[in-house]
């Protein structure tokens, strides 16, 4: 079977789990160091989809370090299904995060105004969180595509 770059039990695979963990742990940094987040639905989404995705991608990561030492090959049937499910739902989940969060954001920069510079809303703050949630997600569906296709190798 050819190697996918990302595959579970790779180098790469291993490096591709790592930034998810670095982006999402960033995004969930940003957002909480601001101010008012909490009073907003949307962010607190984001702030749990994000951390759903940290303990995914940590756990994967460590499961490849695991087959990276041992030798071990991670391309079972079982396993791969269960790699495909769990970045798919971690995707949709994320994707959605971020969506209703930049919503939210787009809303109150441009139409309501409450970002205006004499303002004590965090606006950066939330733009930049949401942004490294969408890079998460676009690592994230990389990541699942890679999957999807080791599994119809099978």
């Amino acid at each position: 079977m050819k190697e996918l770059i990302g595959s579970p039990g790779t180098l790469s695979g291993l490096t591709l789990r790592i930034t998810q963990c670095a982006f999402a742990a960033s995004s969930i940094a940003l957002m909480v160091s601001a101010s008012d987040f909490s009073t907003y639905t949307a962010f607190c989404y984001l702030i749990a989809s994000m951390g759903l995705q940290l303990l995914w991608s940590f756990g994967l990561a460590c499961l490849d370090i695991y087959a990276l030492r041992r030798k071990r090959d991670l391309h079972n049937p079982v396993l791969v299904s269960l790699f495909v499910v769990g970045d798919w739902v971690t995707a949709m989940l994320s994707l959605a995060a971020a969506c209703s969060s930049a919503g939210v954001i787009v809303l109150y920069a441009r139409d309501l105004g409450f970002c205006k510079p004499q303002s004590h809303t965090p606006c950066k703050q939330y733009e930049i969180s949401i942004i490294l949630a969408f890079i998460t997600w676009l690592l994230i569906a990389m990541s699942s595509h890679v999957m999807f296709w080791i599994l119809a190798s099978f």
